[in-house]
């Protein structure tokens, strides 16, 4: 178990939670802005590359249950995407039915907090340019929007926002730990 919250427990993936993130991964309106559905296969490649990783560093992308009932409400955490090696990104992915409830940001102020409780000089999230429920997110957890890119993934084109959060800034919003 990474963290619990007042609803949530962020945590590795235990077996029971495979079928669910298949689910989650396979939900068209989940995947809209993240390339596409994926199948059981590739999910739980993801899955075994995801442990191998929180195993080695300490961060990965979670399972993110709710406390009162145990339910798989979706994914949370902290990843390196190829076009910016050099950056930590946050990001999130959760079924429709918990959208607009407060989870997500729940969640993301955990892994916020975490990465820059780490060494990093800033933290950034990108998402497709008409994602804006991503981008309102994003400025939740003090992120403004760094750049517009043009970006490839799964052999597809598209234009992303890069938000960032400089440590700085986060150290100003009052969250520096210890």
């Amino acid at each position: 178990m990474f963290a619990v919250t007042e609803r949530l427990i962020l945590r590795d993936y235990r077996p029971e939670a495979v079928p669910p993130y298949v689910a989650l991964s396979a939900d068209p309106q989940v995947m809209r802005y993240l390339g596409r559905p994926r199948p059981a296969a590739e999910c739980a490649a993801e899955l075994a590359a995801i442990a191998k990783q929180y195993a080695a560093i300490g961060y990965g992308m979670l399972a993110v249950e709710r406390r009162g009932d145990g339910a798989f409400l979706g994914i949370c955490g902290l990843s390196v995407e190829h076009w910016y090696p050099d950056d930590l990104q946050i990001g999130w992915r959760l079924f429709p039915r918990y959208w607009g409830q407060g989870y997500a940001t729940e969640a993301a102020l955990v892994w916020r907090d975490h990465a820059f409780n780490g060494d990093i000089a800033r933290l950034i999230s990108i998402s497709d340019v008409p994602n804006t429920r991503s981008h309102r997110l994003m400025q939740r957890l003090g992120m403004r929007l760094d750049h517009t890119a043009t970006l490839t993934d799964d052999r597809e084109t598209f234009a992303a926002h890069v938000y960032a959060l400089p440590r700085q800034e986060w150290v100003s919003l009052g969250k520096l730990q210890g």
